[in-house]
């Protein structure tokens, strides 16, 4: 079974959001002092692959670490949104079946951008009108190739109207290698207690041809 891993790789010189603080390793113990290695590792809750909770925007919101796990692991639906420019719209989600309980991963343009370039304003982005039609459709998970699902212009629509709806929004996904399709998604956030977001490791099954086998089996 092949696996994909769809994470943004952590480092010093990778992408982040303007308001957000670099990456910075820092050593705590070294061989030549200490015979052993140790590192603090100093990241945003919102850095790279990373998940957010409802506490994000809402006083009262479930926090990262009260999100059910069944909305970060099971069948995931990856939608081919790479020829859309500007804003993903309803209008755009409309070819796609979409149906309640579905995770759906957005893949886009973003896909295809360097994860160590500065952060780009331009990026393709969720307008509030998909993430409105998401939520119609009652899907359970939304992820989204950058490391925000909209720009700071847009409010934050996109993300208030997914996660008023307790619709688990996964960011930082990284889908250059994820053809369209049917995968087994595993994206579990680090255990941190009380807080509104965490990194998560993301990884794809590729189970279609073993889905193509019971077919033939039957």
């Amino acid at each position: 079974m092949k696996i994909i891993d769809i994470s943004w790789p952590i480092d010093e010189h990778m992408t982040v959001q303007k308001e957000i603080q670099p990456v910075l390793f820092e050593p705590t113990k070294t061989f030549v002092k200490d015979k052993v290695r140790e590192s603090h590792i100093h990241l945003n809750a919102h850095t790279g692959t990373h998940i957010d909770a409802p506490s994000y925007l809402f006083r009262d919101g479930k926090t990262v670490d009260q999100i059910d796990l069944y909305t970060c692991i099971g069948p995931a639906n990856v939608l081919d949104l790479t020829n859309v420019d500007g804003s993903i719209k309803e209008e755009h989600l409309h070819a796609h079946e979409i149906h309640a309980g579905d995770i759906i991963l957005l893949k886009t343009k973003n896909s295809s951008k360097d994860p160590t370039t500065p952060y780009d304003p331009n990026f393709v982005y969720l307008d509030h009108s998909a993430a409105n039609y998401l939520v119609k459709q009652k899907v359970k998970t939304v992820g989204f190739d950058y490391i925000t699902l909209e720009p700071k212009r847009e409010f934050d629509r996109a993300h208030r109207e997914l996660l008023e709806h307790e619709i688990t929004v996964i960011e930082g996904l990284r889908l250059f290698f994820a053809t369209p399709g049917l995968y087994f998604l595993f994206c579990l956030p680090l255990y941190v207690l009380g807080i509104e977001a965490a990194p998560t490791r993301a990884v794809l099954l590729d189970i279609r041809e073993e889905l193509e086998i019971e077919t033939e089996d039957e």
